[in-house]
């Protein structure tokens, strides 16, 4: 047996990896880059081998962060690459954004001269304009009192800006209000950029796309394009479709400890919220909410065993689950079942998970538990 194969695991597809970058990179002008959102461990898919496959097979040169922790992680294994730490670093620690050559997001004049007094060197940052999320960033009535700010904050000693970036709140949906919303995001950050212009300030950089905006709403005006959960294959909304042939990266595996005859009338789990109304076969399986698979599934959600889907029955336990596999004789301890991913001519993606117990793909995926190791398959 494998080393891996003891309880549950991840297995983590680089050559998917590969391939939806390819798709990602097929929807961007030739005037913009990929910046690659690996924040959260990647979405929760290991960010030392994720990095290192995108720097050096996919040619990424951007990568975006959520702190300073991530961002010297990231540095790490990428010497030469251009990392922004989209959230907040305390200006405490302004000289190592300097010391490791981070790019900082920037969200007020006061904050860019905090961050100058508390480094010896030079901070380079890119200014952060609130356009419609309501969360960080400057905030003007136009986008010629946001160019005066920037212009301003360009004067502070020791400050570098090299670009200005905004987040769209609802880019992922086509509702008409939604999309109007969205069109007025776009225009002020590009109004903004254009009065710098006029003022004879040209930055290298002004994106504004995530990874929504990168599939429905692709703008060659922005420089980067902050790709972050299409990478990983999985939807920014399950309503909307994704371009064909971004696939999911990462499947969720675990392995059948046991398979027993009940009686009908027997109960299963805690709280006994589930009775076999039948005599049934039922399969023990390795995982559980404290790997990450929510108990919110229990008795809702199925996993895949020989190809066949199994539901849940009764709670999900903190290490454990029990499915009805009375459809799947052939099932025994030992087997390898499938939580996420494809087995046979089925699939379970994260994100149909997420739609059973109200949630997005990104949590799934980001809340799968660090004592799930994660296996690359090349």
């Amino acid at each position: 047996m494998k080393p891996y194969l003891k309880r549950a695991w991840a297995e983590v597809s680089l050559e998917r990896l590969r391939k939806n970058i390819e798709v990602i990179k097929s929807l961007n002008s030739e005037n913009t880059e990929v910046m690659a959102v690996v924040k959260a461990d990647a979405y929760g898919h290991g960010y030392e081998r994720v990095v290192c496959c995108l720097a050096d097979e996919c040619g990424i040169k951007y990568f975006a962060v959520s702190n300073l922790d991530e961002a010297i992680a990231v540095r790490e294994y990428c010497p030469d690459a251009e990392i922004l730490i989209l959230g907040y670093t305390p200006p405490e620690y302004a000289h190592e954004i300097s010391e490791n050559n981070i790019i900082q997001g920037v969200v007020s004049t006061e904050y860019a001269k905090s961050l100058c007094h508390n480094s010896p060197d030079t901070v380079r940052c890119h200014v952060k304009i609130d356009t419609g999320m309501g969360r960080i960033g400057l905030r003007h009535d136009s986008p010629a009192d946001c160019a005066a700010e920037i212009k301003d904050m360009m004067s502070i000693s020791g400050l570098s800006v090299e670009g200005i970036y905004t987040h769209f709140a609802v880019a992922d949906s086509d509702a008409p209000d939604n999309v109007e919303y969205t069109n007025k995001q776009e225009k002020y950050i590009i109004d903004t950029y254009d009065e710098l212009v006029k003022m004879g300030i040209k930055l290298p950089h002004m994106h504004f796309m995530n990874s929504a905006a990168t599939c429905y709403r692709n703008n060659s005006r922005s420089t980067l394009s902050r790709a972050g959960i299409i990478i990983y294959g999985l939807h920014p909304d399950i309503s909307l479709p994704i371009p064909e042939g971004l696939e999911p990266v990462m499947e969720l595996k675990a392995v059948i400890s046991q398979v027993k005859t009940v009686p009908a009338g027997t109960c299963i789990s805690y709280g006994r919220t589930f009775t076999s109304p039948k005599e049934m076969q039922i399969a023990t399986v390795t995982i559980g909410y404290a790997d990450g698979y929510s108990r919110l599934l229990s008795s809702k959600g199925e996993i895949l065993v020989h190809g066949k889907r199994c539901k849940i029955v009764g709670r999900v336990c903190m290490d454990q689950l029990m499915i009805d596999v009375s459809d799947v004789p052939e099932a025994k301890s030992g087997d390898i079942v499938t939580l996420i991913g494809k087995d046979g001519d089925d699939m379970i993606t994260a994100d149909e998970l997420a739609s059973i117990y109200g949630t997005i793909g990104y949590e799934v995926v980001c809340g799968i538990s660090k004592r799930v190791p994660r296996i690359y398959i090349d």
